[in-house]
């Protein structure tokens, strides 16, 4: 059974883009012009949401290097322990809202600091799989559209965040502990 899953695993991008042009060709679409167009609206979204990613990533970094996060991290670290969440793992949850990439590399870091097989190890890998860049989301692609009520959105993703949270830690409690 596990070999089948890899098998599709090697096979399903390279058949996805055979049939996909594919498709299009026997659907009658210009399928080079196609793409052509494509590329040439994601370069002009690219464009757009750089003043939204430069002004993000400065405040993530400030965040960070200003001692904010660790202070927080720290303030709530007695909260944590009655719920059963290690302490080490708030930054990553402060940080996986706000930037993906930032996140993996405090993922990375607990990973090396406590091992791969680790409680801590795998419920940052959960977590890291689990949750979602919501900061990211809302600044970066509803800032390239234009979308500037969000409220909603915002308070929805929070909520999905401290859900996968909450979720990644019970799982890893049943699973690892």
């Amino acid at each position: 059974m596990t070999d089948a899953f890899i098998t599709v695993s090697r096979w399903a991008i390279p058949v996805l883009l055979f049939l996909i042009p594919l498709y299009g060709y026997l659907r009658g679409v210009p399928v080079y012009e196609a793409f052509a167009a494509g590329a040439e609206d994601g370069f002009k979204v690219a464009i757009k949401i750089i003043p939204f990613l430069v002004g993000m990533l400065v405040a993530i970094s400030v965040f960070r290097a200003s001692g904010a996060m660790d202070l927080f991290a720290r303030a709530l670290n007695p909260f944590l322990h009655l719920a059963g969440i290690p302490g080490e793992v708030l930054p990553l949850a402060l940080m996986r809202p706000l930037s993906g990439g930032g996140a993996l590399g405090i993922a990375a870091e607990l990973i090396g600091n406590y091992g791969p097989d680790s409680f801590i190890g795998l419920l940052a890998s959960v977590m890291q799989g689990t949750t979602d860049t919501t900061f990211y989301v809302l600044t970066v692609y509803f800032g390239s559209v234009g979308v500037r009520r969000y409220r909603y959105a915002l308070a929805l993703g929070l909520i999905a965040d401290i859900s996968s949270l909450l979720a990644a830690v019970v799982i890893c409690h049943l699973l690892f502990s």
